[in-house]
This record gives structure tokens, C-alpha cells and sequence, in this order.
């Protein structure tokens, strides 16, 4: 019953019994009560440390349990002080908190810093708790691992259990992995939306349409990733998004067939970044396929442009209005 105050239960029987026999001893509460010798010590010790038994003024060998009503505002005052020092240390934590964050996690421009793959997921798993009612995530660098896809459905499910709207864009080239299309489908079964696109700016992921984090580095989403909580900003990010949405394919949709007369938007993405000077590499990346994949396509699309170069592929298109510059 007295839990709460701090008094076991055994240390509560030996309490009442010394109420009710004020003269016994150890050996008689231990008679008494059938405890062992030690059990009993070790109620009198913590009735002790209570403040619930005294010396005796007559025999300072023997001891008696104070009166109820006094150990029941014995007990009370305990409680208090040790609830106010808790409350002092938890203020204490909050302050120290506040400092941390200030001195190590945000530059002058107020941004938060994630730096490497582990604080980044670590601050994702925390704000995940909070999203409520949207998610909006750019997931460049082709298809996913089967790790990933493992690690990230726990989390997927809890989402959309919760009824977290969550759209996704990944790259055209995830399409012909099997175990990201096996995923996306997964997600589309328990309401989730999956697009592609022929390329994507960096990885981005935005929550509730407060919250942004974009990775630091687009070459390098591993080095970490940057916070966006200023309105306009992130504004700015949802639009970019929603542009990008808009023209992305649906997973589940059957690829263009083939015409001679126009191009696919991988072929198109390629096109554009050939005339911005990427190389084959760079357009790889972007694109989310292997270095040799984009140098045909690279080839393909030279040789029915009738270009010598790469870089030429890109100016004949811009002049033929394939592309815009």
C-alpha cells in the first residue's frame, strides 16, 4: 500500500506490527511475523532511513515506530523534496539541452546541420513521430537496395497506418530493378504513391510541408544534410516538388511505346544535361544507371542527331526544339 511513499512491503508489515506490539524485539517480530532475523533487519533499516522508527529515549539498543500521523507527514515531506529536486534537475537538463543545440546544431542563418548518415536518421526517426499528415520525398540514386527496402517498411507501414499521406519520386531506372518495384508496389497496396522522374535535383524530404531536409551534398548524400524550417523556403522546396510530381509517371504505368518522332524523358533528361556539359559519368549519376548505360544512350542519341560529340548532340537538340536551352 505505502509503495508509493517509498516503503516496501516488508518494511510496511514490520511498521504496523510495531505499532501494535510497541515492546517486541527482533526475535519477537520475527516470531511474529515469520521473517527471517535479516528480513527484519532490513525493514528496520529502511523504517530507519524514513524516519519511521526512533531510538528509544529509555534503551538507545531498542527502537519505536512514530506515531502515523507524524510519519504520514514524514513520508509526504520526503516525497516533495524529492519531486522538487527531480523537477530542478529536469529544468537543469532542459537548459542544457537548449545550450547544446545553439553551441554545436545551427549556424547564424538559424539552419540545422546534420553531419553523416547516422545523425540524419537519427533526426528522421524523430521527426517521423511527428508528421501528421504529409510526406513528400525525392529518393535519387536508382533502384534500392533490399536492405533499405527491409529497414524502411517498418517505418512506411507506421506511417500510413497513422494516415500520413506519402508520395515518393524516384529515377525511371528504378523501374527495372525488381526489388524496388516490388516495394513500390507494396506501398501502393497500403495507400502509398510512387512516381518517377528522368532525374531529380537532390534528395529532399519534406513533412507536413513545415519541415525539409535536403541533403548537403548532392553528389554526396551521405555527408549529411541540412534543416529548412523558414516558411518561404520551404514553400519554395513544395512547389519544386509538386512540379516535379506532376510530370513524373506513375510506377504502375506502362512505359510510351515507341515512336520514332519523339523521344522518352530519359532520352529527353539526357539531351538536356548533354547540353549543359555533363559527362557521361555525371549523367549516370543523375540518372541513376551505370556509367555504360548512359554512354549508349549518349551514342543513340548522337547518331540519330547526326552529332559529332556529345556536347553537340545537346546544341542540335536545343535547335530542333527537342530540348529547351
Amino acid at each position: 500500500m505505502f509503495d508509493v511513499l517509498g516503503m516496501d512491503a516488508t518494511a510496511e508489515v514490520v511498521y504496523r506490527a510495531m505499532l501494535g506490539h510497541p515492546h517486541d524485539g527482533v526475535a519477537d517480530l520475527r516470531r511474529r511475523l515469520q521473517l527471517t532475523e535479516q528480513e527484519v533487519l532490513t525493514a528496520l533499516d529502511t523504517l530507519s532511513e524514513l524516519a519511521l522508527i526512533r531510538s528509544s529515549s529509555e534503551d538507545p539498543r531498542s527502537f519505536h515506530a512514530v506515531d502515523p500521523h507524524l510519519a504520514a507527514d514524514i513520508l509526504l515531506a520526503r516525497q516533495r523534496a524529492e519531486l522538487a529536486a527531480q523537477q530542478t534537475r529536469v529544468e537543469e537538463a532542459q537548459a542544457a539541452a537548449v545550450r547544446l543545440k545553439s553551441e554545436f546544431t545551427q549556424d547564424r542563418d538559424g539552419l540545422l546541420h546534420l553531419s553523416g548518415v547516422d545523425c540524419v536518421r537519427d533526426y528522421l526517426a524523430t521527426l517521423y513521430d511527428r508528421v501528421e499528415d504529409e510526406l513528400l520525398t525525392f529518393a535519387p540514386g536508382g533502384a534500392q537496395t533490399a536492405a533499405n527496402v527491409r529497414s524502411s517498411r517498418p517505418l512506411a507501414e507506421n506511417l500510413l497506418d497513422r494516415g500520413v499521406r506519402m508520395r515518393t519520386v524516384y529515377l525511371d531506372s528504378a523501374r527495372s530493378d525488381p526489388v524496388t518495384v516490388a516495394h513500390a508496389e507494396w506501398l501502393a497496396r497500403l495507400g502509398g504513391h510512387i512516381r518517377t522522374a528522368p532525374s531529380l535535383p537532390n534528395r529532399m524530404i519534406i513533412c507536413d510541408r513545415r519541415t525539409a531536409v535536403v541533403a548537403a551534398d548532392s553528389d554526396d548524400t551521405a555527408a549529411g544534410a541540412v534543416v529548412l524550417q523558414t516558411p518561404g523556403v520551404v514553400a519554395s522546396l513544395c512547389a519544386l516538388f509538386d512540379c516535379a510530381w506532376q510530370s513524373a509517371r506513375p510506377m504502375g504505368a506502362t512505359a510510351t511505346p515507341p515512336d520514332t518522332r519523339r523521344m522518352s524523358p530519359q532520352q529527353t533528361e539526357v539531351l538536356r544535361l548533354l547540353s549543359q556539359g555533363h559527362t557521361d559519368e555525371s549523367v549516370a549519376a543523375r540518372l541513376g544507371v551505370s556509367a555504360r548505360t548512359a554512354r549508349r544512350i549518349a551514342t543513340k542519341l548522337m547518331d540519330h542527331l547526326g552529332a559529332r560529340s556529345r556536347f553537340q548532340a545537346g546544341v542540335h537538340a536545343v535547335a530542333r526544339g527537342l530540348i529547351q536551352p
